[in-house]
């Protein structure tokens, strides 16, 4: 198969530069490696909740879930509309994601909300970034989404900051 005839048949028209496409794809599709796995490992907290605050925790941890995995598709199909090429494998996020995974048996479920806002303050400092590719080359549709998504990780990040905030009595 000749690889420069099937890139060109993913090619999509674009005004963006070929170092623009490149590198705001690029960019993506780390960022979507980090979203996959900040999406199984909430996944896998909501799973794996226990104790007093169950209901509670469960259900945040599910509607987190929800609000992750909904930036999946759209982040890959903004790589796409301008020209690049996003994520086709479990084994390309594992060597692209930065967010780690947690294979623990049990985690306290403090440590779980603990460790998903970090996990979310980290995810909103790679959107900050991906935000700054965008901005160098004019591509203002993906850092509007961008600020979107930057802002329901910022609120993700309060709530679980707040749920595991020390009492000041």
């Amino acid at each position: 198969m000749n690889t420069a005839n099937t890139k060109s048949k993913l090619g999509t028209r674009t005004n963006l530069s070929e170092e623009a496409t490149r590198d705001i794809s690029a960019a993506l599709s780390a960022l979507l490696a980090d979203v996959f796995a900040l999406y199984l490992k909430t996944k896998n907290f909501h799973w794996h909740m226990s104790g007093p605050h169950f209901r509670d925790y469960h259900l945040l941890l599910d509607e987190h879930g929800d609000q992750i995995f909904a930036m999946t598709d759209p982040m890959a199909e903004r790589a796409r509309k301008i020209g690049g090429n996003t994520l086709r494998s479990i084994g390309q996020i594992a060597k692209l994601q930065r967010i780690p995974d947690n294979d623990a048996e049990y985690v306290d479920p403090q440590d779980m909300l603990a460790e998903l806002a970090d996990d979310n303050l980290k995810l909103s400092a790679e959107m900050r970034a991906v935000h700054d590719v965008c901005d160098e080359y004019g591509d203002v549709a993906t850092a509007s989404l961008l600020e979107n998504w930057l802002d329901e990780t910022e609120r993700r990040t309060w709530f679980l900051f707040e749920i595991t905030r020390k009492s000041n009595r």
